[in-house]
């Protein structure tokens, strides 16, 4: 079939190929049975049925063509120009209104071929998984969405891919348990745009406040099955929406800055009392992740793929608080992630990408031998008094590409935000014109994937 031709050879460009649009092949169905059946009756072809049908070809050649506007430069590396693609549409329809003058057998002929290719062709973005790129990596952004993560807009995205020049494969944004149920109204966002959510699915509550201790959302009361009603309905309105999600739990579980970080949940250490070696902060961290995925997938949601998703430094820096201790097991992580960030607070001190990040990748990696890795979330502030943004951002961009074969995927947090104490930490990609096109430069690599790939 020539659309699973394209979809092999050309996987990234047939994304955007729908034969024609999802929109509108139930009103195209409809049209080309109605016509059919008056055929069966022994209607005869009357010039209203004759321009039923070029109405009928013609909008499936104009929705074909919408497509084939961005599949042919892929394909053929060329321009195509709208004038040429017009010119095909003209020839075309007057190709019908000629079949139109022979005798109605041909007429026949003529729907069940233009209804048989249209009628059997199966978009690829029907496929239900995100395939995981041979070669390169997925380009993804956070959006500057507000202070619960979640005010998005299409055009806050679209305004994003023209300042970075790319469009982006994955959009993440946050998914609290503050908020009512499954956030379906960001999902449509986002897959408008043509990209797929990464969901930070984090057990919060109102006011999202960082630092502070656990909440009414806390591990144990999940565990003890006080939220099973909310994690239910949010499993049984993921699998409804039925397209790939990446859903990230808990993010960030080895500092202290989330309530449901392990420090939270180790025993008080009494004054001059050794550190236990195997506290129950990671043991029940991991027991309440395995509780959240098993009763999402109980109902039926296995269009999401886990992210198990880390801190590239613990905090404490104490040996119960590395990666491992926190890792669920290979049957509950479908992608290794973790977030990436230099300096974000004018009171820390300047580093550069590698040494924050080079070995937190072999730690990750090392959790499993094959599982694809997740730069979740990376970033840097703009601090000219003590480093260089646009350095940190070329070492971090030749780091993933040169030195992270694992890494499938990165997501740029494109932030700004003004701190308790009046400073402001402005991670977007915008903040100097050195920042941005150093940006722009390295994420116009082809190595840097723009549109999600899918299969079956």
């Amino acid at each position: 079939m020539l659309h699973q031709y394209l979809f092999e050879k050309h996987p990234v460009a047939t994304q955007k190929f729908c034969f024609p649009s999802l929109a509108i092949r139930p009103i195209l169905r409809d049209r080309a049975a109605e016509f059919f059946r008056s055929i069966e009756k022994g209607s005869p072809v009357t010039p209203r049925l004759d321009r039923d049908f070029l109405t009928f070809c013609d909008s499936i050649i104009h929705g074909f063509l919408l497509n084939l506007s961005l599949l042919l430069p892929t394909i053929f590396h060329r321009q195509w120009s709208r004038r040429m693609l017009a010119s095909f549409h003209r020839h075309v329809i007057q190709l019908f209104s000629r079949i139109l003058r022979f005798k109605r057998s041909s007429v026949l002929a003529g729907c069940l071929l233009v209804a048989g290719i249209f009628l059997s062709f199966s978009p690829a973005r029907s496929a239900t998984t995100l395939d995981i790129p041979k070669n390169g990596a997925y380009t993804g952004a956070y959006v500057d969405f507000g202070e619960g993560e979640d005010e998005l807009t299409v055009e806050a995205l679209q305004r994003f891919e023209q300042l970075a020049g790319k469009h982006q494969a994955i959009i993440a944004c946050g998914a609290f348990w503050g908020e009512p149920g499954f956030p379906l109204r960001l999902v449509q966002i986002i897959d408008r745009y043509g990209a797929v959510p990464l969901l930070f699915w984090s057990p919060w509550g109102k006011p999202y406040t960082e630092g502070k201790p656990p909440d009414r959302f806390n591990l144990n009361s999940i565990r003890k099955g006080v939220w099973d009603g909310y994690i239910d309905r949010w499993a049984e309105d993921a699998a409804s929406w039925g397209k790939p999600l990446l859903v990230s739990w808990g993010l960030e579980m080895n500092g202290t800055w989330f309530p449901w970080s392990g420090y939270f949940y180790n025993k008080p250490r009494k004054k001059g009392e050794k550190p236990d070696p195997h506290p129950e902060g990671p043991e029940i961290y991991k027991a309440t992740y395995r509780y959240v995925v098993d009763r999402v997938r109980a109902r039926g949601a296995t269009n999401i793929q886990w992210v198990f998703h880390v801190n590239h430094s613990p905090l404490p820096i104490e040996k119960w608080n590395h990666f491992a201790a926190y890792y669920p097991g290979d049957h509950y992580a479908d992608w290794l992630g973790m977030s990436v960030y230099g300096k974000i607070f004018w009171d820390q001190g300047w580093t550069s990408f590698d040494p924050i990040y080079l070995n937190a990748y072999q730690e990750l990696a090392a959790l499993h031998p094959t599982k694809p890795i997740i730069i979740a979330e990376w970033g840097v502030g703009e601090f000219p008094a003590s480093g260089d943004k646009a350095q940190f951002l070329q070492q971090a961009f030749d780091t993933m590409r040169l030195k992270s074969p694992r890494v499938k995927a990165a997501v740029y947090w494109h932030e700004r935000w003004q701190n308790e104490d009046g400073s402001y930490s402005n991670l977007r990609i915008t903040s100097s014109p050195a920042a941005l096109e150093t940006y722009r430069r390295n994420v116009a690599d082809a190595f840097w994937i723009g549109y999600p790939v899918f299969k079956p």
